[in-house]
């Protein structure tokens, strides 16, 4: 899809904005006329830089948020303050993990449930009621081609991006009577930060499957201004998702087991 060049939102509030996807994010928003940004993510420092760019390029109001999970009432103060609202909200922020689950801390995998579902779900929860009263709005979910179908070796991840996108599709149906739209963003490998704090060994995946930020970043804008429930970024991960969905559910672990194999670090 194509990215209009006016997006048609005047204030828009992005998590996870400091660098990778967010940051694209961000970007875009400022260069396609959204006036009014909130950037929220834990390094004030990148942030601030972020803000100052997009104040100098596009005259953009850029206010930063920056909070962690333990902070998350202020990021829902913000986004339900009925005197600022906000038109779009990105739910970017996530992290992953790579590895055998019975093998990784239970504290980092309980973590990443809270990060990549409790807190979309509380932020999500806290902007549509001011967006369905006001009759306009939408929410993008960053979730992931992972969603899919089942990822030994990233099992706790791909679960919640299968969460982020069955709930994103749910309740895009739920609100969109009332002018409200609610998008599931599903890129495949992107190049950001996030490969390398899962753990994801990148020389194994080959050059054809990466993504960029900004093409993942532009398709889901396009989803969202369209009033899509799905965006898939990249003709190849649409072909994979049209082919994988119908597959037995045995099928696919059986695929997915043996893929992961490839792309998931091993216990030595």
């Amino acid at each position: 899809m194509t990215l209009p060049g006016r997006l048609p939102w005047d204030s828009a509030l992005v998590t996870g904005a400091s660098s990778g996807i967010g940051e694209a994010t961000a970007r875009l928003l400022a260069a396609h006329g959204v006036g009014r940004l909130v950037l929220v993510a834990r390094r004030a420092d990148r942030l601030e830089r972020l803000a100052e760019d997009l104040g100098a390029l596009h005259h953009t109001d850029v206010e930063v948020l920056a909070a962690d999970l333990a902070e998350l009432a202020r990021v829902e103060q913000r986004l339900s303050d009925g005197d600022r609202p906000i038109d779009l909200l990105v739910n970017n922020a996530g992290l992953g993990t790579s590895g055998l689950f019975a093998s990784l801390p239970s504290d980092g995998e309980e973590h990443e449930i809270q990060v990549n579902v409790v807190a979309l779900v509380r932020l999500t929860r806290a902007v549509l009621p001011g967006q369905i009263e006001r009759g306009r709005g939408a929410v993008l979910n960053v979730s992931s081609m992972a969603s899919y179908q089942p990822s030994p070796g990233g099992a706790t991840y791909a679960a919640t991006k299968a969460f982020v996108t069955s709930f994103s599709e749910a309740v895009h149906e739920e609100v969109r009577p009332s002018g409200v739209t609610v998008t599931a963003l599903c890129p495949g490998f992107t190049r950001t930060e996030f490969q390398e704090t899962s753990g994801v060994d990148q020389s194994r995946v080959p050059g054809f499957a990466w993504t960029s930020v900004e093409s993942v970043a532009s398709a889901g804008l396009a989803g969202a201004a369209a009033g899509r429930a799905l965006a898939v970024p990249g003709w190849g991960y649409r072909l994979i998702a049209g082919v994988t969905t119908p597959l037995p559910r045995t099928a696919k672990r059986w695929i997915m087991g043996r893929t992961a194999g490839a792309l998931s670090p091993r216990d030595e």
